[in-house]
């Protein structure tokens, strides 16, 4: 029989575990070391860090010990998941260390609480008389309305879902059917299907339903694994006849210096090459040029579109902006604008639409600690939700900025009109605000996660990394290394084939399927545990 002190001993090493194992499942979104594996995903590792907290969670005693073990495992994935946002907010918002350090562990701590919330729930209506299958199915559902909780709660923060560490893997073939949380749900099916503790009388009696759904499961999966096999490759889709030369230029323009002492330099450097170089599309990161027109070197502007005028040439800049249109109150956007070739062209602006909380805009009672950091630039105005495409040479392209490509329900809504939908997607990104950190890797794998649920390539113009050409695949063709001032060269070919299936429904309904999915799931789970306990107090003993 087990002392007090030999069971607080095992409950403390228990807690150890899945401290490591939250770690190591943020390390396989993107390995953070040096060596051959630096910045890539790591599924096998994904799957075993997560595998540990569902056999720990389907073991739990009480709800409330379910609550805190997952609470723990997912504080601790979190906080090893974006600890960089320490840099932005010490190192160039100049907040107290210990301030900024406490700061990134509270975020972590309060986003983990909707994990804990979810592994409360499984152990509360999941018990081990119920079948694995159930209890598989269960834990699947709660961890992805959990993840849809992350995204969408305060305008969301989804850095790290865990489908992200499947970009490479057998499981990334699902992301153009239900998207990077429908995949985070398969993973945590698979999870708790394999760490489960088995219940033999249980399973022999499971009811046909249960079999059929199963059976459902499996040719479900079968089919996806054949149709993976036979994928063609890119250049046998329905792309463009004559491929586009880009030219994504990397600034790498010093974070601490890009608002003041570098926007000379950074001015002429950028001038520079875009007349200089012969591509066809040229694109520079967000905010290349960290001020307003009114205080750019006279003439500036008139050169740049003059020489785009009498070229068969376009240049997509980040700039920040005022907003425009009659209700407009003189705020600035985070914006990117257009150098067309024809001066007689229609003007080409894109306002950034999902801003980052603190960085961007002040979320509400939060004045004092923005108020805290030396942040630029600080407050914008947010643009609307699926603005015009740029057209040029026969393709369609949709901007997005920054973080917006973590959000790929809201990139569907330009996907609306199939008929005249992007065939090609960029984004225009600055983070240097985290140093040259593995968030560059995390990031590029999330756009690499977006190119695979809309099915359509994406190019990415940032000031330090990483900048890219990614096909419609999720393959990154062409790379330009990180940390270096740059100009990368390539060609892409604009897809212009049928949506997928995910772009169809994520860009009429969002998220509201994966919602009604995972609520239904779990309402039917409890219903089910309702049903036992009732039964088991009329006839148990």
């Amino acid at each position: 029989m087990q002392t007090a002190s030999s069971r607080q001993l095992q409950n403390f090493a228990i807690y150890v575990l899945l401290a490591i194992a939250g770690v190591l499942q943020a390390f396989a979104l993107a390995w953070p070391f040096d060596g051959a594996s630096y910045g890539q995903p790591i599924a096998a590792l994904q799957l075993t860090s997560l595998a540990v907290l569902a056999a720990v969670l389907d073991r739990s005693n009480s709800v409330a010990q379910a609550f805190w073990r997952a609470w723990s495992f997912a504080s601790a994935w979190l906080v090893a998941t974006f600890w960089w946002l320490f840099i932005s907010m010490h190192i160039y918002g100049e907040m107290p260390a210990t301030l900024a350090a406490a700061a990134v562990t509270l975020l972590a701590m309060a986003l983990a609480l909707y994990y804990a919330l979810a592994g409360a729930i499984y152990r509360r209506w999941c018990h081990q008389g119920q079948s694995v299958f159930t209890r598989a199915v269960s834990f699947a559902a709660l961890w992805m309305l959990a993840e849809l909780l992350r995204a969408t709660l305060f305008t969301g923060f989804p850095w790290g879902a865990i489908g992200y560490a499947h970009v490479d893997s057998t499981l990334r073939h699902w992301l153009p059917w239900v998207g990077i949380y429908g995949v985070s749900a398969l993973v945590a099916f698979a999870c708790m299907l394999v760490t489960a503790k088995r219940a033999e009388h249980v399973e022999k009696s499971s009811p046909t339903w249960m079999w059929a759904l199963r059976l459902a499961l499996l040719v479900g999966l079968a089919y996806t694994w054949s149709t993976a096999s036979t994928q063609q490759p890119a250049d046998s889709q329905d792309t463009s006849s004559q491929a586009l030369k880009v030219a994504l230029v990397q600034g790498n323009v010093p974070q601490d210096l890009k608002f003041g002492a570098a926007i000379p330099q950074a001015i002429a450097d950028y001038r520079k090459e875009l007349l200089a170089n012969t591509a066809d599309f040229m694109a520079l990161p967000e905010t290349a040029l960290p001020v307003l027109a009114d205080n750019l070197p006279e003439h500036f502007w008139d050169e740049l579109k003059q020489h785009f005028a009498n070229h068969q040439q376009l240049a997509l800049i980040g700039v920040p902006m005022r907003e425009a249109g009659p209700n407009a109150q003189g705020q600035l956007t985070n914006s990117a604008m257009a150098l067309l070739p024809n001066a007689s062209a229609t003007n080409y602006r894109y306002d950034k639409h999902h801003l980052v909380p603190f960085g961007e805009f002040v979320p509400p009672m939060f004045r004092w600690f923005v108020d805290l950091m030396r942040i630029p630039l600080g407050s914008f105005g947010r643009g609307a939700l699926g603005q015009p495409l740029l057209a040029f040479k026969g393709e369609r392209i949709a901007t997005n900025i920054c973080y917006e490509d973590l959000f790929g329900e809201e990139l569907a809504q330009n996907f609306s009109d199939p008929e005249h939908s992007p065939t090609l997607m960029i984004n225009l990104s600055n983070i240097a605000w985290f140093g040259n950190t593995v968030a560059i890797d995390q990031h590029l794998h999330i756009s690499r996660a977006r190119a695979m649920e809309l099915g359509r390539p994406m190019l990415r113009a940032t000031n330090t990394g990483a900048t890219a050409i990614i096909d419609a695949q999720g393959v990154v063709t062409h790379r330009l290394a990180s940390g270096v001032q740059g100009v990368l060269l390539g060609e892409v070919r604009g897809v212009h084939s049928e949506l997928t299936p995910y772009t169809q429904w994520a860009s009429k309904l969002g998220l509201v399927p994966l919602w009604l999915l995972g609520i239904a799931t779990v309402l039917a789970v409890a219903a089910l545990a309702h049903r036992a306990r009732h039964g088991r107090r009329r006839f148990g003993p």
